[in-house]
């Protein structure tokens, strides 16, 4: 799987409850130490600027479904107010999603908070799905797709265009509706990893 800019963290690794994603390498000779550290990581001094400049970058992370079902972790969302209200973000344009998505033409986006980390890894690629994404938890059915039953709202999106855009798809969407429950804190990615704000 590639490293694309739309999902959580660095596939090299293993989850952890509460943080994220840890790197590890276990060298099976005897003596041998866990490392913490990604052995097979590109040195920092030769490391690509703008991927850099990239994780340096706090997004939010969201969860866009869309009817079929299929879904998609995106970090890379973007709501722009207007007449009509607008969203954009980038994503995998070889995902299950997004084949679904251009079908369907519509889709639902949820922002995640700290309580889903373990379901934006799944939906990233990175936990394991027996039985398929949508197999564990309580799901919220939508005409855009199902939406976490416990997430703190959702906005259903219908789908105006998508171009390449880097090495990713840039999707333009219209909102037609948001449903608002409480006021959630949200899941946060920043350099590989996932954050929360402080209580």
């Amino acid at each position: 799987m590639r490293w694309p800019p739309w999902s959580g963290p660095s596939p090299v690794g293993s989850w952890r409850p509460g943080g994220g994603v840890t790197m590890f390498h276990v060298n099976h000779e005897p003596g041998a130490e866990i490392h913490h550290t990604d052995p097979f990581a590109v040195p920092s001094g030769q490391r690509s600027p703008v991927r850099r400049l990239r994780g340096r970058l706090a997004a939010p992370v969201t969860l866009w479904t869309t009817p079929g079902p299929a879904g998609l972790t995106v970090s890379s969302t973007l709501v722009a107010e207007g007449e009509p209200d607008r969203l954009l973000g980038l994503i995998d344009p070889e995902s299950d999603f997004w084949a679904a998505a251009d079908e369907a033409g519509r889709f639902a986006v949820t922002p995640l908070g700290p309580s889903h980390r373990q379901l934006a890894d799944r939906f990233a690629g990175l936990f394991p799905a027996p039985g398929g994404l949508f197999a564990t938890g309580e799901w919220r059915e939508t005409p855009y797709g199902p939406a976490p039953a416990d997430a703190g709202g959702w906005a259903g999106c219908r789908l105006d265009s998508a171009r390449e855009y880097g090495w990713g798809l840039l999707v333009e969407a219209t909102i037609e509706t948001v449903n608002l429950a409480e006021e959630a804190a949200p899941l946060l990615h920043y350099r590989g990893r996932y954050h929360e704000l402080p209580s």
